[in-house]
């Protein structure tokens, strides 16, 4: 990125996990100006059928097992969460949600209900009812998941809870409870989607999928989109009693389709996924290397640097940012500086950051 002197930034964190191939990458520039000139926004009840939303789905159910292999286009992460919680509400005829603590689900009415932190809710409630909470990573509550359960919320590694993996095993109990109780799997791979863990799915390295995806942000190289997968019989719930279940104006808008799919070929055609588990030991090195550095976190390239709080981390952050790298802490960590860069990122810019971070850490009097 180029400030408007002319001084030059390094995103080392994507824009929050957006801009997976980088700021106007040339593919994903073209589609949006080929777009532009056929059309932008037509209907939205299906009476025409939209190429680019076409071919986005397509590809898309190419990226996950045959049932997951239907999409519905929205604009954001908070918009497909809202969308899979009603469907999972119809589809189970029940009414609890259950999430887990520090989660980030969006800031919308039921994603902030399903939110794991009192302190982004308190200011808004009542918010939805029935809604219950686990501990990540905890067995022992997965038995507060009933058949009362509707729905069970989870990301597959917490993002602003300060980049916690699942323990392993974790996620397969999840399933498991969740077959054995009747109740709606969601994965929300809203960060972790499109690459950012070194799979396409964060997912895939668990061996465990969903009922639902919800995604969003990496998802639209810079555009707004968002999209929830599931089996076409499940979204097929959206279509009948009401008639129109579930809608959006401009969910699908056709610019941001033909930049999402350039996108995903992008990191398919141009082997992105290849070299993140270099990247990723690379960049975990150099935060290691930065003094005040506790611990590193994460999986792929979503990293955190643990620090000793708050105090410490934030006037780094900002000596960081004059030294040209652009970095930032996490909702609900904030003592953990935020690591999670396009994942086009090279060696050098890797090396770069570190050096950057290294002399941001010295503090000068």
């Amino acid at each position: 990125m180029v400030g408007p002197d002319g001084e030059r930034l390094l995103d080392l964190i994507s824009g929050i996990a957006v801009s997976n191939v980088g700021h106007r990458h040339p593919r994903v520039l073209a589609a949006i100006q080929a777009q532009l000139d056929k059309y932008l926004h037509l209907m939205v009840y299906g009476e025409l059928v939209q190429a680019p939303q076409v071919h986005l789905a397509a590809a898309l159910a190419a990226t996950v097992p045959e049932y997951l292999g239907c999409a519905y286009l929205v604009n954001s992460g908070s918009e497909a969460v809202e969308a899979a919680l009603k469907l999972a509400k119809r589809l189970t005829g029940r009414a609890e949600l259950v999430s887990a603590a520090d989660a980030y689900h969006g800031a919308t009415h039921g994603a902030l209900s399903v939110t794991g932190n009192e302190s982004f809710r308190r200011a808004f409630r009542p918010l939805l009812p029935g809604v219950r909470q686990v501990r990540y990573n905890s067995f022992d509550d997965l038995a507060l998941i009933t058949r009362a359960t509707a729905a069970v919320l989870l990301e597959v590694v917490q993002g602003e809870a300060g980049v916690r993996e699942p323990l392993p095993g974790y996620l397969a109990a999840v399933r498991a409870r969740c077959n054995e109780v009747g109740a709606f799997l969601i994965f929300d791979e809203i960060q972790t989607g499109f690459g950012r863990t070194g799979t396409f799915w964060g997912c895939e390295q668990e061996g465990v999928w969903p009922d639902a995806i919800v995604c969003a942000k990496g998802m639209g190289g810079g555009m707004p989109i968002g999209a929830l997968l599931s089996s076409r019989d499940n979204l097929a719930a959206f279509t009948e009693n009401p008639v129109l279940g579930h809608i959006t104006t401009f969910g699908g808008h056709p610019v941001s389709c033909a930049a999402a799919l350039a996108t995903l070929r992008v990191i398919q055609e141009e082997q992105v996924l290849g070299g993140i588990a270099a990247k990723s030991a690379l960049l975990r090195a150099e935060l290691a290397s930065v003094p005040g550095v506790r611990e590193v976190r994460g999986r792929g390239l979503l990293l955190a640097a643990e620090m000793a709080s708050y105090a410490v981390l934030k006037p780094l952050i900002d000596r960081a940012i004059l030294g040209g790298v652009l970095t930032d802490w996490f909702l609900f960590c904030d003592n953990s500086l935020r690591a999670a860069p396009p994942l086009i990122i090279s060696e050098d810019e890797i090396r770069f950051a570190g050096r950057v971070l290294r002399e941001a850490a010295v503090v000068r009097h």
